[in-house]
């Protein structure tokens, strides 16, 4: 079982418009709705491509009813919160493809309701092969949660997957996850590097023992303790990318558990992000453009010994 942990749990909602023009009124083409933040997202995605997954966070009020109802394929081990889960609204251009995206805050969590959480948290990992970290945190969360998450998970030997930014980020590198994946801002950010390599190994030096940054259309690159990588799709791919993140964990996070070798397992999570963009929904994958392009991604790179 692989374990994905959404502490700020969303109903995402996408809207469909022929063209987007700021100032005026807009008739919605197609409307979609669906269980989101990055750790659910990632969820969906791996049991897609046949693993067994467990999701857990917070959920709360009719919202939270909402995106308990509509989980699929994964065990829900969401906590219950009283404040409302938040929604966030994707407006997809269909003339131009572009998507702008409007995201709640989430509801605050009470000390009662972190702590209750955190004992669940620590009851679902002796069942996990990995754990993935994923999102931004609500309100009354602190801000050095993910560190304490990270060793949990680390104290119980399951390996840890972290995607977030800022803060919490830089105080959960140094308590050492396993693999982080962070884009090319927020390794800037955490790092102080535009340089996305040097930035990877940097952000090593500070705890991480692999990072794998999202370069957007660009793919990926790798800094791990085998080697240095990187990932380049066959071509640029125009479309909606709300999700292609968390398509990118998901890849890496099943190559994990599966102990594929890292050339392997980039072209995976490559391949699957340029599959999500390719979606004609957010944040979902088309399997016969990722099935049609694994096989075309260019990894480069070089083994070490460190």
């Amino acid at each position: 079982m692989i374990l994905t942990v959404t502490l700020n749990t969303a109903l995402d909602i996408t809207y469909r418009v022929p063209a987007l023009r700021p100032h005026t009124s807009h008739r919605v083409t197609d409307v979609t709705e669906r269980p989101g933040g990055k750790g659910l997202n990632v969820a969906r995605v791996l049991a897609a491509l046949g693993h067994e997954v467990t999701v857990t966070g917070f959920a709360g009020g009719a919202t939270g009813r909402q995106v308990r109802d509509r989980l699929t394929g994964v065990t829900d081990a969401l906590v219950p919160v009283a404040g409302a889960t938040r929604r966030t609204v994707a407006v997809v251009d269909e003339r131009t493809g572009e998507t702008t995206q409007l995201n709640e805050p989430g509801p605050f969590i009470t000390p009662a309701e972190w702590s209750a959480f955190q004992e669940a948290y620590e009851g679902l990992l002796p069942g996990a092969q990995a754990v993935a970290l994923c999102g931004s945190l609500p309100p009354g969360v602190p801000v050095g949660a993910y560190a304490g998450l990270v060793r949990t998970a680390r104290a119980a030997g399951i390996p840890v997957l972290l995607d977030t930014s800022g803060e919490p980020l830089r105080r959960a590198v140094a308590a050492r996850p396993d693999l982080i994946k962070p884009n090319a801002d927020e390794l800037a950010e955490l790092t102080g590097s535009h340089e996305p390599l040097r930035a990877t190994q940097d952000a090593r030096r500070r705890g991480a023992r692999a990072v794998v940054a999202s370069l957007g259309p660009e793919g990926l690159v790798a800094a791990t303790p085998e080697g240095r990588w990187r990932a380049t799709p066959p071509a640029r791919l125009r479309g909606n990318p709300t999700g292609a993140g968390d398509s990118v964990s998901a890849g890496l996070l099943s190559g994990l558990v599966e102990r594929l070798p890292w050339p392997r397992t980039l072209a995976r999570a490559v391949a699957l992000s340029a599959a999500t963009v390719l979606s004609p929904t957010a944040g979902e994958f088309d399997r016969a453009a990722y099935e049609e392009l694994v096989g075309r991604v260019a990894v480069t790179g070089e083994v070490t010994a460190a």
